[in-house]
């Protein structure tokens, strides 16, 4: 089977090098020929918003999929091959207001939000979620970009500059014990594969470490499991999807969703029976999917504006390097390192091994 991915990032990457051993071959649509992909995939040299470079993809596929939300989900929909996850989940997903939406209808608890179209509706927003808040643009925007803090009010009006007065949503600021995300991968056939929820990390709005299965009890598990399950099966969703939560003492707060494989998914390709971008191409292909249990406990970290030498990575037990192809520059992910053991103790020491390797710092 041909598998066209828009996008040629390193998740294409990923879902490429796991591809590969089923038989399955890759061409990606990106504005680079070099792009990480470029290495295990054909590409299509176009901007992926485009629907003539769209078409050259199809032309060339079986089915399509994709490895980010920002792209023209209407010129998804038009194209002759099946698009998995679907154009019509995307469109939900691409906006923040409407996936707040699609969480409350579904029961999921979120925070306190207001959607602001203007300057002038900031006071009201705020006065819905208090003045501790933070505004995000509904549209695009990650790694911290396309959000600003607000601590009081006074801060609203250079926050909305500050996120280039779009469209956005402002929603109460949340105290939480820590940051969840789960990964699950719904087949054609309508099963559920959940993996094991992830502990995320970050430093600058930038996810620097994941560990999993994340030190939660068994109510938090089954709430988070219960939240995916009822988002896959509403979106009819086709391929893997990760739901952002927080941890609070009250429950779990939805924060985002994204419609495909996931940072904090990485953890699966040596710590899970079958890994997330496996599972997500047996979705998108029609196949069954394989079990999400975890192997042990997994931990990874991102490599950020720089990389280690990898003989001394290499030369740490359990532990396993993910270079992207990316050119090196401040603030990008060119990398990952993901490192296990047996128990959760074992792996803090581990992860303690990691902490002086460049990039991982």
């Amino acid at each position: 089977m041909r598998i066209g991915i828009v996008g040629g990032g390193q998740l294409g990457r990923m879902l490429a090098l796991a591809g590969t051993p089923l038989g399955m071959r890759f061409v990606v649509a990106d504005e680079h020929a070099d792009a990480p992909a470029s290495s295990v995939a054909e590409v299509v040299c176009g901007d992926p918003s485009d629907p003539a470079t769209l078409a050259r993809l199809a032309a060339r596929v079986d089915v399509v999929t994709f490895e980010n939300e920002h792209i023209d989900s209407g010129a998804l929909a038009d194209l002759p091959v099946p698009v998995r996850p679907s154009p019509g989940a995307l469109g939900i997903v691409q906006d923040r207001l409407t996936q707040k939406q699609m969480f409350m209808r579904l029961g999921i608890r979120t925070a306190p939000f207001a959607a602001v179209s203007t300057a002038g509706e900031l006071p009201d927003a705020l006065a819905v979620t208090g003045a501790a808040a933070v505004i995000k643009t509904r549209r695009g925007g990650y790694d911290g970009r396309g959000q600003a803090v607000i601590e009081r009010a006074s801060d609203a009006a250079a926050a909305w500059d500050a996120v280039g007065r779009r469209p956005a949503i402002v929603e109460s600021r949340v105290r939480f014990r820590r940051e969840l995300s789960v990964v699950a991968v719904r087949g054609e056939d309508g099963r559920i594969e959940i993996y094991d929820p992830a502990e995320n990390r970050h430093e600058n709005g930038i996810l620097r470490v994941s560990v999993a299965p994340a030190p939660i009890d068994e109510r938090t598990r089954a709430e988070a499991a219960a939240a995916v399950r009822a988002i896959g099966e509403h979106l009819g969703c086709i391929g893997a999807f990760a739901l952002e939560m927080f941890d609070t003492p009250a429950g779990l707060v939805a924060n985002e969703l994204a419609l495909r494989v996931h940072n904090t998914g990485h953890w699966t390709i040596e710590g899970a029976e079958t890994s997330q971008f496996e599972n997500h191409l047996r979705a998108v292909a029609g196949l069954p999917l394989g079990s999400a249990a975890s192997l042990g406990h997994r931990a990874i970290v991102n490599l950020i504006g720089d990389l280690p030498d990898p003989a001394e990575v290499l030369a740490l037990p359990s532990v396993r390097l993910h270079v992207y192809g990316k050119t090196v520059r401040p603030g990008r992910k060119v990398g990952h390192v993901s490192v296990g053991a047996a128990d959760p103790a074992g792996l803090a020491e581990r992860l303690a091994s990691l902490r002086h390797l460049p990039g991982a710092s």
